[in-house]
């Protein structure tokens, strides 16, 4: 009965949210349109021997196999549309057919999105479920999935397909809370086979299944019993993960391509950051490296001519030496990401504490591997946000660690939109699903106190008058010629600020949880 509800209302959110997608189609798009045509032109015109190593094109395949093959099925329905868009030299090819198609397959395969949001909906626990559809928690986790303001104009606007990737993750997760351990295995197995950026979050599935699913029995302080292991369950465990690799890598293997295939899946000639800066820790590294530079040429403690004025901020993807701080290697970042989630980690391990502890970890993952990865897209930061949206609706605490980071973070991917017809689109619909996000979640807990304190309320609101200085005012003035890299420069450091707080205040909140339900038990 619950179920047939749920859907009366999913099916007008999710119909709404896709004649807005419908809507945005003439809009705006980026260079990853091109990439992705390129790659319908690679795998339709070429064999698959080719896909990996075809350069004619600077945007070549650099994802995994699993979807090479996707981009390879796209294509047999592209070709009804426009076959010109998959000749392989046809570069920056964007016909209105082709707009038209690229536009469509990704608001289409956002079904796979739609059904993972909808089976995470069934895990919201609906104790004291309040009479109003609009108050009710899956109500809400459903709009602020369906309606997320980032993922709305990463792909369709800005341009990908991350929406049934998402799907996949959500989908997994719910089979998780399910106690479906080998199916969400097997999907996030095909996840990482399409898109290898969701390695970020990896560790967390590895530890949980091992201590929770190949672990049968556990002492009464929770402790592991070693003799409740259970090898049929790792096997079992194994051949689902190893199987997927096989059919994804296999081919590529026994071609004697696998080095190839992987130089282009880890290219870390690419610089340790992307073109954009994430608002990351290396935002704020980067941030301190320029301005120390600065300092050092106008005491003549430093050769202008030995660093770039631009570098690291033209928004250009490139390797680069800081100035005055340490340059950064790819090793560095590893050992950083590996630090910062190790707790995360160690404590899944100690206390797995079910399905909560390992989404905890894994929005950790995700988080210390978008704090401190090497070359991190901007647009990672929608693996912490999403997840973390299944706590928002549930726990008072976790609602304002949620408000936190997704404001800041859907702010820090304002500066992919860069062209003028779009600042109003990206400007309203940032301000609706903000708005909402406050107001549902306020009203969700009202009766618990307060979400934000008033220092993260002020530092929110501080990214109203950072918008008009950044593409307002500073635009105006005769300091944009000679340091254009300013307003990147003050979104991401002043973004990197909130990410960063959100992630220290959830693994705060992670340790004090397990206290407390210590202290539950001890009495």
């Amino acid at each position: 009965m619950a179920a047939s509800r749920m859907r009366g209302w999913m099916l007008p959110l999710a119909f709404g949210v896709t004649l807005l997608k419908c809507l945005l189609i003439p809009t705006y798009h980026s260079t990853d349109f091109e990439v992705h045509r390129n790659w319908l032109a690679i795998t339709y015109s070429l064999p698959v021997s080719q896909w990996y190593y075809e350069a004619t094109s600077e945007w070549t395949l650099d994802y995994p196999p699993f979807f090479a093959w996707f981009e390879y099925l796209l294509s047999f329905i592209a070709q009804f549309f426009d076959k010109e868009m998959l000749v392989v030299q046809n570069l920056n090819y964007a016909s209105n057919a082709t707009v038209l198609f690229q536009r469509l397959s990704v608001i289409t395969m956002d079904i796979v999105f739609i059904y993972g949001v909808i089976e995470c909906c069934k895990n919201i626990n609906r104790t004291k479920e309040p009479k109003e559809i609009l108050e009710k928690p899956d109500f809400i986790l459903a709009v602020l999935l369906l309606w997320n303001f980032g993922l709305l104009i990463i792909d369709h606007i800005h341009f990908q397909y991350n929406g049934f990737l998402f799907g996949l993750l959500l989908l997994s997760i719910a089979r998780m809370f399910q106690g479906r351990h080998l199916e969400s295995a097997l999907l996030f197995a095909v996840l990482m086979n399409f898109k290898h950026i969701f390695l970020y979050v990896a560790p967390a599935y590895g530890i949980y299944l091992l201590r929770s699913y190949c672990f049968t029995k556990n002492k009464q302080d929770g402790s592991i019993q070693w003799r409740g292991f259970s090898f049929s369950r790792l096997f079992a465990l194994g051949f689902i993960v190893c199987s997927d690799f096989l059919a994804s890598f296999g081919p590529f293997v026994a071609m004697g391509q696998l080095p190839q295939v992987l130089a282009r899946l880890f290219p870390f000639k690419r610089g340790l950051c992307h073109a954009y800066w994430a608002p990351n820790f290396w935002a704020v590294y980067n941030a301190v490296d320029k301005v120390l530079s600065i300092i050092a040429v106008k005491l003549k403690l430093l050769d202008p001519d030995l660093f770039s004025k631009a570098s690291m901020t033209g928004g250009l993807v490139q390797e680069f030496q800081h100035a005055v701080l340490p340059s950064v290697s790819p090793l560095a970042t590893l050992i950083c990401t590996l630090l910062s989630i190790m707790p995360a980690i160690f404590h899944l391990w100690l206390k797995p504490r079910g399905p909560r502890g390992f989404l905890q970890c894994l929005i950790l993952c995700a988080l210390g591997s978008f704090m401190f990865g090497w070359h991190v897209h901007e647009k990672a930061i929608l693996i912490a946000i999403l997840p973390l949206s299944l706590f928002a609706v549930e726990n008072r605490k976790d609602a304002g660690i949620y408000l936190v980071l997704v404001t800041t973070g859907h702010f820090s991917l304002f500066p992919l939109l860069f062209t003028g017809p779009e600042m109003p689109i990206k400007i309203s619909l940032m301000l609706l699903f903000t708005i909402y996000s406050f107001s549902a979640l306020r009203a969700l807990f009202r009766k618990q106190g307060t979400l934000l304190s008033w220092p993260e309320s002020i530092y929110l609101n501080g990214l109203i008058p950072l918008q008009l200085i950044c593409e307002i005012i500073y635009p105006l003035t005769p300091w944009q010629q000679r340091f254009p890299f300013v307003p990147l420069l003050l979104i991401s450091v002043y973004c990197s600020l909130g990410t960063t707080y959100a992630w220290i205040r959830l693994y705060i909140s992670v340790l004090q949880e397990t206290s407390t339900d210590r202290k539950m038990k001890a009495q």
